[in-house]
């Protein structure tokens, strides 16, 4: 297929995943400010924006209110939520010939949304629940009125792609808030996966556990594992005919090497050095992202994080 298109398609999986997981890593923010009353807040800051890649000025304020600036309602900041849905609505208009009618309308509807001022406008958790929810619905109108052929694997690439490396992130911020009893709690909340946590593990809460859930359960499709294997996958299909034996790509390489370090690497040794270890899968995902790009897009540059990891 055209590299346009298959670029384009890459890029709405992952300015959706990134606009979801971006409003559960605000929420989780949130959540820690309002239970923990240790917390301090102007560190929580600093940290959720380093985990972020985003580099403000001494004379900036710490508060929340910037936080919601730079993440959710700024277009012009990259790593910004509503960025993510502009991007996400450019990269649709220039497949509209391949993006179907109901998905396109839920695009340009969100995009709307938020152009108008009804993001702004809503409370916090209402506008990140309301966030999710719109995402959900573009992902379940791409899965079921798309035809599951290239096209549909370049989208579900950019979205575990996304997803893994938005996971490490979340995973980050939990292991910077570690000092806070609720901070594995309300990171398994922004995941969605607190109920799934809850009936595999019966109870049995710990960090250790929460860690090993969020990071290499097989079964949980928002864990790191199980995202890598999704990418992995539709890099398979995508490569299918081309190679009997080893890998066709320099991205599979990185993806199976990402996912190998965290499934054969004793769990123990992960958690002691979880930021380490989520910064080296993020630069696992930036690089797979290049040579994406490098091997189908004819060399079109990947989307940076400005001032982070890739």
């Amino acid at each position: 297929m055209l590299s346009r298109i298959a670029e384009s398609l890459f890029w709405i999986g992952r300015y959706l995943e990134r606009a979801e997981d971006t409003s559960r890593l605000l929420e989780v923010h949130q959540q820690l400010l309002l239970e923990d009353p240790v917390v301090d807040p102007e560190a929580q800051v600093d940290g959720l924006l380093a985990v972020m890649g985003i580099e403000v000025g001494q004379d900036e304020p710490r508060t929340f209110e910037t936080v919601l600036r730079l993440l959710a309602h700024d277009p012009g900041s990259p790593c910004s939520i509503a960025a993510s849905v502009d991007g996400a609505r450019e990269a649709a208009r220039r497949a509209r010939e391949t993006v179907s009618t109901d998905m396109w309308e839920a695009i340009n509807t969100f995009y709307l949304t938020i152009r108008e001022g009804d993001l702004e406008a809503l409370r916090p958790r209402e506008a990140f629940k309301m966030v999710r929810e719109r995402c959900a619905i573009i992902t379940a109108m791409a899965d079921n009125t798309m035809s599951h052929d290239q096209g549909w694997q370049f989208l579900v690439l950019g979205r575990n792609l996304e997803r893994a490396d938005m996971t490490a992130r979340m995973i980050s911020s939990a292991a910077f808030s570690a000092g806070s009893p609720y901070a594995w709690q309300t990171t398994l909340r922004a995941c969605g996966a607190h109920h799934a946590f809850t009936r595999y593990y019966q109870g049995r809460d710990s960090d250790r556990a929460a860690a090993e859930f969020l990071i290499v359960d097989r079964l949980f499709p928002r864990s790191i594992v199980f995202a890598l294997t999704g990418a992995e996958t539709a890099l398979g299909n995508l490569d299918v005919g081309e190679r009997r034996a080893g890998f066709s790509g320099d991205a599979s390489r990185e993806l199976g090497r990402a996912r190998a370090e965290l499934e054969y690497t004793p769990l123990e040794d992960v958690v002691r050095d979880l930021p380490g270890a989520m910064r080296r899968l993020e630069d696992h995902c930036g690089r797979a992202g290049e040579a994406i790009a490098h091997r189908y897009f004819e060399g079109a540059a990947a989307m940076q994080w400005h001032g982070g990891a890739w």
